[in-house]
């Protein structure tokens, strides 16, 4: 595995060593010893999840202010613009966002750990995600960002004249300044 930095020091890329020919292709998406080592601490991971959302989609900015979920995501089919955005009050890069194309050509994940706000825009006709988490999913805890929040200013790569399809939920997210953040 190969570890890429990104602007935000916590969040990680991490690309697997894909052996291919012409019969197809074979690489470990997650080692738990290899990922301690690369990422240089421990992490247990207690629940996988896996969706799919056609094009335009956007989920997101998710995160639970109680029993934060540490996130190792990518795509096994389709393309998405993944965006993850630091609330941690503390940090020195509060606020910041990073994004990466992740895709099922690329096979590129993403680490994005507690205290980060998590999204995602579809690129493709479909995609299908899936992602490991490192707490249990607590609805009563979770939290959303308005995806829009124009002090985050997040760089969406959304066709000219198309919005993006979001959920009830998602639309309700609320602006950074009001958020229920990490200290």
């Amino acid at each position: 595995m190969h570890v890429l930095d990104t602007d935000l020091p916590d969040v990680k890329i991490l690309e697997p060593r894909v052996f291919g020919d012409e019969r197809g292709f074979f690489f470990e998406s997650f080692n738990a010893q290899q990922f301690a080592k690369d990422m240089g601490c421990s992490t247990a991971f207690v629940q996988d999840n896996h969706s799919r959302s056609a094009r335009n989609v956007l989920r997101g900015l998710h995160y639970q202010i109680q029993q934060p979920q540490g996130k190792l995501v990518r795509v096994v089919s389709g393309e998405v613009f993944d965006v993850a955005v630091d609330i941690r009050r503390s940090s020195p890069t509060f606020g910041r966002w990073v994004g990466a194309y992740l895709s099922a050509d690329n096979k590129r994940q993403m680490w994005v750990p507690e205290g980060f706000a998590h999204g995602f825009l579809v690129l493709s006709e479909f995609a299908e995600f899936l992602y490991k988490t490192t707490d249990f999913y607590a609805p009563a805890h979770e939290r959303c960002i308005a995806w829009d929040d124009s002090t985050l200013a997040i760089e969406w790569p959304m066709p000219e004249g198309i919005s993006p399809v979001v959920s009830p939920k998602d639309r309700a997210g609320c602006a950074l300044a009001e958020a229920e953040v990490f200290a």
